[in-house]
């Protein structure tokens, strides 16, 4: 056993096919360095706490807005035998209920410190074992595309039914990530899409399925290293959201001044109805004037990450 374990997670993005992957179209998600949690993991000499922007007490005491966390921690205690009292330390850059995968982050970062505080090499599959039951606490029946894209480092093609098909990032471009401030509104935002479903089928499966197209598209741009391409697909995918009802004043605030400011792309990431936007900006001088515009605008924070070329910003 190490004195001190660390266990670090990116957060994640969905680049494309929100919405129309619940309807068997495929989704393109990858690891987000631009955030991220850090866990650190040390014998105490009291009873086993937990440090965190949530709460900062006994392990035994945590509430149970925690549970998906508390419930890791005692499945790790008993895997690795754990018999001394400790102290975990959680530190996050991710924003909760934003899209980015804070939840899973939280988890694939406690399970790499503890494999790390004992020592022992930890496979991706180990990770997802450990994560998938903490998943379940906090969403009910994942996908798994949030454990899956954040304890890996390559992006993923997700179409249910099929397996992930993790494929490179290499694109002479930079992502921007922009957070509106507001909550996302996923559950809302996924029924009143599956109610346009039900009730309008004629016009909106044609837009699911549009989407599906210009993910896959979007996936082959990625592979040619064609931004404007890509951009281009982020562009139309936004306009068939929009149309679905899925964005919001807030997103498009910030989509059309990321756009008027010669983003190649923008549109929302994850469930929509509020949390984050991305752009894609052909180099990073002008990657971090949109970040600066979009802060301007309104933005609470903003990120960037070179995608693939370049060394992480």
């Amino acid at each position: 056993m190490k004195t001190i374990g660390h266990g670090h997670a990116s957060g994640k993005i969905i680049l494309m096919g929100e919405h129309a992957v619940v309807y068997g179209e495929p989704a393109i998600a990858f690891p987000f360095s631009g955030t991220g949690i850090d866990t650190t993991i040390q014998l105490h000499s009291q009873e086993s706490w937990i440090q965190s922007s949530f709460y900062h007490g006994p392990l035994t005491q945590a509430p149970a807005t925690m549970r998906n966390v508390t419930a890791l921690v005692w499945q790790l205690i008993r895997h690795f035998a754990v018999q001394e009292p400790f102290y975990i330390t959680i530190d996050s850059t991710i924003p909760a209920e934003r899209g980015m995968g804070s939840s899973a982050a939280v988890a694939v970062s406690i399970t790499r410190a503890f494999f790390d505080w004992m020592e022992i090499p930890a496979a991706q599959t180990d990770i997802l074992y450990f994560v998938h039951q903490a998943e379940k606490i906090a969403h009910g029946n994942p996908s798994g595309i949030d454990a899956t894209t954040i304890s890996g480092t390559e992006p993923l093609l997700y179409q249910k039914g099929l397996d992930f098909q993790p494929f490179e990032l290499n694109m002479d471009a930079f992502l921007v990530v922009a957070d509106t401030g507001f909550k996302g509104q996923t559950r809302k935002a996924v029924k009143d899409v599956a109610q346009l479903m039900n009730t309008q089928f004629s016009t909106t499966a044609p837009r699911i399925r549009e989407i599906g197209w210009l993910t896959k598209t979007a996936q082959q741009a990625i592979l040619l290293n064609q931004p404007h391409r890509l951009g281009d697909c982020m562009n139309q995918a936004q306009e068939q959201l929009r149309i679905l009802g899925t964005s919001n004043d807030a997103l498009d605030h910030l989509i059309d001044t990321a756009l008027m400011h010669q983003a190649l792309g923008a549109k929302l990431t994850g469930g929509g109805r509020g949390g984050c936007m991305i752009a894609l900006a052909e180099n990073e001088a002008q990657g971090r004037h949109l970040q600066t515009i979009l802060s301007r605008a309104g933005a609470r924070d903003t990120w960037i990450e070179g995608l693939g070329v370049y060394a992480h910003a």
